[in-house]
């Protein structure tokens, strides 16, 4: 009987030898790979990047008209000044994916007007309101980024939009891009009873010393930022690709415990605790040090790679935290306690004692849209009544400052009239929706007008819930309404119905949620849902859960233990 032949005595293939030897593919990290663009989105940025493009839109753009921008400027250079195409009028979703974005794009855009902590006044509510009444046919949009974003503008109008934005102290600057996006913060910081930390001026001295040149105007892709000394954790910290959030510390005190590396869209990765406390006034400097890693390690390669998130998974807390301290700060940062966790609403919506005896009023416009006409009448309601500083909100809410107890009733009153309830059900309260097929180029479904048609047919079939519930409504696979964390998410796609026809619709993803438990939540097994039946199925989802709920228990928790068939 023969041997067996020893594997290690068999000689390797050639094509073996050549996979042993290959190296890996560079990844586009700056300080490893050089700065040789590997696609044509990072040659762009490497030819001129920044809002040097602003300056031809004044020039030549606003003059010559829209026919007269080159496609690289168009796309991505416009994304630095704020400046999107929007979608063309009447192209289904089944375009979407189809036709190019040259096909898809119409001659108008979307203006992101950014709100950084989402402060302003009513001067700039009411000149983003005239704005939006005098160039964008009516249309005012707030996201849950804090910032507002108007639709049907021309290019030709962009010199005297940005005039008027700045007398008023705003800017569209880095309103998208690979650049940090509007900077998030606590709607009432600095006025809120239970606040540990006032973060505002942070994000202030972020915004003057570090975004008003051009050394993060070439990031590897956006880069979204919060910081908030609420106890109420109301900046969705665990989402962003770095956070500040509100701690005491048991020898210094107040300041801020840093967070990194989250992010939503088809791979959802919570963010991690470096496990460090920050003074408030070393934000800025920290905050600058974890975007430079970004900026030189993030990878550049693959766009759908390029977010800080993956960085930090390969990483790690402990080894991004290391080369922040010992390459970007030179220094040692102090261990620090997380932050307490906040199991309610996060959000600011009602009447809310002040710090200085005053009141804040929280109220929710319908999925964040308010006509541009109704911003000028809620700058006139609101200096009516005594109120010049003016809040958003990442859930979409307009809080308004420094109301006097007696003025709260007459505010309410006159903020029902236009639609702005400071007590909206627990549906209206907890909905959240993208841009969508109306005005998105990779929606495949209608949702802002949907989730507003929605919410009205749940009042109507299920009255109010005593519980939080959060339902997002997503145009497409990249989760801008944070659909994997709301307790019933909705991704819209195509899909067949009973009749064999293909219609709008969405997958259903349920129980995701942020806090102590904070998970993306699960999806029904093959269980997708037309758009005409949405009503009927989240009816009957509610009725379930309110006859099977424990006392106290949360939608989120039940989903957990509820049968699937229940929640089909």
């Amino acid at each position: 009987m023969s041997s067996p032949t020893k594997t290690a005595e068999r000689p390797a293939s050639a094509a073996a030898t050549r996979r042993k030897k290959r190296a890996p593919k560079p990844q586009g990290q700056w300080l490893i790979d050089g700065r040789e663009p590997l696609n044509d989105d990072e040659r762009i940025k490497k030819e001129d990047a920044g809002i040097a493009v602003k300056q031809r839109v004044i020039d030549i753009y606003s003059k010559q008209g829209f026919d007269s921008i080159p496609a690289e400027d168009l796309a991505p250079r416009f994304k630095w000044i704020g400046l999107y195409t929007q979608r063309k009028q009447g192209l289904s979703g089944e375009h979407t994916g189809v036709k190019t974005n040259a096909e898809l794009q119409d001659k108008y855009f979307m203006l992101r007007v950014r709100l950084d902590g989402g402060q302003t006044t009513t001067e700039g509510i009411r000149t983003i309101g005239e704005i939006s009444r005098d160039f964008a046919r009516d249309t005012a949009d707030f996201s849950d980024r804090q910032n507002v974003q108007l639709h049907w503008i021309r290019v030709e109008d962009m010199p005297e939009i940005w005039e008027r934005l700045e007398r008023v102290g705003l800017d569209t600057n880095f309103g998208c891009g690979d650049v940090p996006r509007v900077i998030l913060g606590s709607p009432v910081a600095g006025v809120a009873a239970d606040e540990i930390v006032d973060g505002t001026n942070a994000i202030r001295r972020i915004k003057e010393e570090y975004l008003s040149g051009d050394e993060f105007s070439n990031l590897p892709r956006k880069f979204k930022s919060a910081v908030s000394g609420s106890p109420r954790l109301d900046v969705t910290h665990e989402v962003q690709d770095v956070a500040f959030v509100g701690v005491n510390h048991p020898e210094h005190g107040p300041g801020f415990d840093v967070w990194v590396g989250g992010g939503l869209s088809t791979n959802p990765m919570l963010a991690q605790r470096l496990g460090a406390w920050i003074p408030e006034d070393e934000v800025p400097e920290v905050w600058a040090g974890v975007c430079r890693i970004f900026r030189d390690y993030g990878y550049r390669r693959l766009r759908n790679r390029a977010r800080l998130k993956f960085l930090v998974a390969e990483w790690g807390a402990e080894k991004f935290r290391q080369v922040l301290e010992d390459d970007y700060l030179n220094r040692k940062l102090i261990d620090g306690p997380a932050p307490e966790p906040f199991e309610g609403d996060r959000d600011h919506i009602g009447v809310h004692k002040q710090a200085d005896g005053l009141n804040y009023v929280g109220v929710k416009p319908a999925v964040g849209r308010v006509p541009g006409s109704d911003l000028v009448k809620l700058a006139d309601i609101a200096e009516r009544h005594g109120v010049s500083r003016v809040r958003t909100t990442v859930m979409k809410e307009l809080i308004l400052l420094d109301v006097a107890d007696d003025q709260v009733d007459s505010l309410l009153a006159e903020l029902d009239e236009i639609g702005l309830s400071a007590k909206p059900s627990a549906f209206r309260r907890g909905i959240l929706a993208c841009t969508g097929l109306e005005f998105c180029k990779l929606a495949l479904v209608t949702t802002r007008q949907r989730a507003i048609d929605l919410v009205g047919d749940l009042e109507e079939r299920l009255g109010d819930l005593d519980v939080p519930i959060t339902i997002a409504l997503n145009g497409c696979p990249n989760a801008c309404a944070r659909t994997q964390i709301a307790d019933i998410g909705l991704k819209g796609q195509i899909v067949t119905d009973d009749e064999g026809n293909r219609v709008e619709g969405f997958q259903v993803h349920l129980g995701g949620s942020l806090g102590l438990d904070a998970n993306f939540g699960r999806k029904v097994r093959g269980h997708k849902v037309t758009s005409a039946e949405l009503g009927d199925y989240i009816e009957r989802v509610v009725n379930h859960f309110k006859e099977q709920r424990h006392e106290g228990e949360q939608f989120r928790e039940w989903i957990v233990r509820a049968d699937e068939e229940d929640l089909k």
